[in-house]
């Protein structure tokens, strides 16, 4: 068996896999969606049920995107969208550029050791909002079926899985028990009155009867493998294929009137199905499509011709663009969602720099023209960048032979064979270019010319917005690092490990911290704690707190004192934000700790023979609620061999899931920890955060602090 031939067995087995899920759902569309792990990036690789192009705005999901894939996969959870009203409410992106009726399912492909990628289920909006305990049941049965069937597909030596992510696949469903009636079907669909018309899923005619062809006034040969609105001039208006799209989506019937010049009006009606739209064209009355006072048609105009799908792609890219926090995302949304939607093979974003151009981001070129372009000057002739800013109109070359007429050293440089040089415009003043490059000739109609100049504009105020938003996040982080201890200090008899991890999304500052406070040669004291908030002022009342519990460590006898102490500081500040905080005195000569908590969650004890328990530490409030408060002291034993895990809520807390079963999968995860393992304390936090996180991404922030007893030589016991 030939390589391709075992990747052709990857891509039937993806094929395979979809149609049974939309077999056993009924579900109208699907689609099987891949997970990379490179990038954290979702790709579309089989569809069935809906033509590609409705989906070329989401052929890459950045797992972080707001949509219903993304959250299947980045949650672990069944997602179901039952109304368009819930669509609107939940994903409003994704409403702006398919506002029909329909129901969707997400579910993710979770395999024994890892997710694979999310099914998508669409069905009409004939069904029930909700889902029963059956239905759900099937949805997320089929969703483990096709991640048991790509495990078994990698793990076989005769097949292989695809290895990079093409161009998705749309496959069909045989018709199952349909009789072939051949030319009967024809007579029969001949003797109804007016015209039959039968549409692929693309929209294109593959079959009309001859009152259709009398009805549309064009020959059968001229008709057939075209898209109605561009054969025909008077349907080439975006309402009319709206109403195509709506009925392959939503999969219900729709009607709608035309008029065909110069005053004949005529009725369509579209019933649509997994295969197509059968079509019915009859002649509607003059008074019924015509009221009284109703003006006649102007022709569409030029930014009309371009359909109902681009003006819904716009508006989708417009709102992801509005999305974008920062230069990485919008770097990625255009290679994602804007690359695919124009289908360009190239990226290359630049920004002006003291008069010269500094690329920021690129896509589809190697690193040796990235290279060679960044920091050219901006009157360079080896790029049209330069002109395109200084006139502040885009550039279309629509052949290399076009770019080297006016530029003759362009061409090349990158290989590319046709090009769209958009200028960003921030304010008035250039701020960069925007380059779309092509693998081939390609012409550019005046819909699409339109269409990537206003794109340029979003792009330009996206990327002014997110250079803004990076330059707040640095500072944010800058002070979140200048408040967090540089290097821990080294203590006889301990290994300590220690991490932090800001939120995955958003720029505020986190108030997570920790500490370690050397009291004499054998003993230390161990903190970790979290200010409520994210913000300057939260950062201001981290930095008080942890420097009072590393004055108080070393004047009290107790870890309970200590936070005694530091609440009693709290209320002497009025301060309006509360902290949890977990202080622990470690006596490495006697071999124990001593454990107080201000309503922090509880460590996690390992003990020297692998057993991991969740420590039943008393808590007292968290600081700041009561100033009398008092906070009791555990004391566990810590032999040589133990380790101790302090974290953040952040590590263990998410909505739907419970704290308690987080904190039990943590300790499994230690107590499975080999020797190696636990020689490696930053790569066993690593593991607990993939462990309790295997999706990636956290909305808070993360601290974790582990500490290890040493055995007598110097070396830690298992």
């Amino acid at each position: 068996m030939t390589v391709t031939d075992r990747n052709r067995d990857g891509a039937d087995v993806l094929d395979a896999a979809l149609l049974e899920a939309v077999r056993q759902t009924g579900a109208s569309v699907g689609g099987i969606y891949l997970l990379s792990d490179s990038d954290q990036v979702l790709h579309l690789a089989v569809v069935y049920g809906i033509p590609l192009d409705l989906l070329a705005s989401w052929n890459q999901v950045a797992l972080a995107a707001p949509l219903p894939v993304a959250d299947a996969v980045r949650d672990d959870r069944l997602v179901w969208v039952g109304t368009q009203e819930e669509l609107v409410r939940c994903y409003p992106r994704a409403a702006v550029a398919l506002p029909y009726r329909f129901a969707l399912a997400a579910t993710p492909l979770s395999g024994s050791d890892r997710c694979w990628g999310a099914l998508m289920l669409v069905w009409p909006s004939s069904h029930p909002p909700r889902l029963t305990d059956r239905q759900r049941g099937h949805i997320t049965s089929s969703g483990r079926r096709v991640a048991r069937l790509l495990e078994r597909a990698a793990s076989s030596r005769d097949t292989r899985l695809p290895e990079s992510f093409p161009e998705p696949r749309l496959v069909t469903l045989p018709p199952a028990g349909r009789p072939r009636t051949g030319r009967t079907a024809e007579d029969f669909a001949e003797r109804l009155p007016g015209g039959c018309v039968s549409l692929d899923l693309d929209g294109r005619i593959t079959f009309l009867t001859s009152g259709a062809v009398e009805l549309l006034g064009l020959s059968a040969d001229r008709l057939i493998g075209t898209l109605p609105w561009q054969s025909l001039p008077w349907l080439d208006d975006p309402v009319y294929e709206d109403h195509y799209r709506s009925a392959v989506i939503s999969r219900e019937s729709r009607s709608y009137l035309a008029r065909r010049p110069p005053d004949r009006w005529l009725r369509f009606e579209l019933h649509p199905d997994a295969s197509g739209i059968s079509v019915r064209i009859t002649h509607a009355p003059t008074t019924a499509a015509q009221p009284t006072g109703q003006s006649e048609a102007a022709p569409p105009t030029d930014a009309a011709r371009g359909g109902a799908g681009r003006l819904y792609q716009l508006m989708h890219l417009a709102a992801a663009l509005t999305e974008a926090a920062g230069v990485a995302d919008v770097v990625d949304l255009i290679a994602d969602q804007i690359m695919p939607a124009f289908g360009a093979q190239g990226l290359m974003l630049t920004t002006v720099d003291g008069g010269r151009l500094r690329v920021i981001g690129s896509r589809g070129y190697p690193p040796a023209v990235v290279e060679r372009l960044d920091g050219l000057p901006v009157d360079a002739d080896l790029t049209p960048a330069g002109d395109v800013l200084a006139a502040n109109m885009p550039q279309f070359f629509e052949s290399a032979e076009d770019l080297a007429a006016a530029y003759p050293r362009a061409p090349a440089l990158s290989g590319k064979q046709a090009w769209a040089f958009l200028p960003l415009n921030v304010a008035g003043q250039p701020d960069g270019c925007c380059v779309l490059s092509y693998a081939r000739p390609r012409s550019f109609t005046a819909d699409e010319r339109a269409v990537l100049t206003s794109l340029g504009g979003l792009i330009a105020q996206a990327l002014d917005r997110a250079r803004l938003y990076d330059a707040k996040k640095d500072v944010a982080h800058g002070l979140q690092q200048a408040l967090l201890p540089h290097r821990l200090p080294s203590v006889h008899g301990l290994d300590i490990g220690a991490c932090y991890l800001p939120a995955s999304y958003g720029m505020d500052i986190g108030g997570d911290f920790y500490d370690i406070i050397c009291l004499d040669p054998t003993t230390c004291s161990a903190v970790i704690g979290d200010v409520q908030g994210h913000n300057v002022a939260a950062a201001a009342l981290m930095g008080q707190v942890r420097t009072a519990v590393h004055a108080h460590s070393s004047a009290a006898t107790s870890p309970g004192e200590v936070l005694v102490r530091t609440n009693r500081l709290l209320a002497d500040l009025h301060a309006d934000l509360l902290v949890s905080c977990l202080c622990v005195h470690f006596d490495i000569t006697h071999c124990r700790a001593d454990i107080a908590s201000a309503g922090h969650p509880p460590p996690l004890l390992r003990h020297s023979d692998g057993r991991t328990d969740v420590l039943s530490v008393e808590p007292g409030p968290l600081l700041g609620v009561a100033s009398d408060a008092a906070y009791p002291v555990t004391r566990v034993g810590f032999p040589p061999g133990a380790l101790l895990a302090l974290y953040t809520d952040g590590l263990v807390e998410q909505p739907g899931h419970d704290m308690a079963e987080s904190m039990n999968v943590m300790a499994c995860c230690l107590s499975e920890a080999r020797d190696e393992d636990l020689d490696d304390l930053p790569g066993l936090m690593d593991t607990l955060v993939r462990t309790t996180r295997p999706g990636g991404s956290h909305a808070d922030d993360i601290a974790i602090l582990l500490l290890r007893a040493q055995t007598r030589n110097g070396s830690a016991a298992t």
